[in-house]
């Protein structure tokens, strides 16, 4: 299957796995393909963004520049370029899963790339998932990467 256009969605609680996010996307982008690097903001989240940094509340600033001066974006942009890949960043406000959705659709994106933590039955039922909620809406393949246990990770690394 040809990966011309992969969606790289990221948020503030990606922060534990941007490594695993760009490499897998970077794993499955054609030679000639692109990712876009998608950070959605909550309203919230935005406005203190802005604020940190310094950017005029009556400028003309869009979601795409507020992602593209974001300390995640920039640090997964950097493992992007590393990586040799064409990527291109984007910024969207409102709810996440449904920011995710439509710009998978508007860019015909061939796949979808979400992090995620693991998450109890209830959890999920109480809750909600913007994974799951992606998993499920997504009109092309969605590829989860699982935020990594401590425990896992500690006994990974040889004694």
């Amino acid at each position: 299957m040809s990966m011309n256009t992969v969606l790289l969605a990221i948020g503030s609680e990606d922060e534990s796995r941007l490594e695993e996010l760009a490499e897998t996307a970077a794993s499955v982008v054609d030679p000639n393909g692109r990712i876009v690097l998608l950070h959605v903001f909550d309203h919230e989240r935005y406005d203190t963004i802005e604020t940190q940094l310094n950017i005029d509340p009556d400028s003309e600033v869009t979601p795409d520049d507020v992602s593209q001066r974001s300390q995640i974006v920039t640090d997964v942009a950097e493992r992007l370029e590393r990586a040799g890949v064409d990527y291109e960043v984007r910024g969207a406000l409102g709810e996440t899963a449904e920011s995710i959705l439509e710009e998978a659709e508007a860019l015909d994106t061939d796949l979808v790339v979400v992090g995620g933590r693991t998450r109890s039955a209830t959890g999920k039922a109480l809750f909600g998932s913007t994974a799951q909620r992606v998993l499920l809406g997504a009109d092309c393949p969605v590829t989860f990467v699982k935020e990594r246990s401590e425990e896992r990770t500690e006994a990974a690394v040889p004694a």
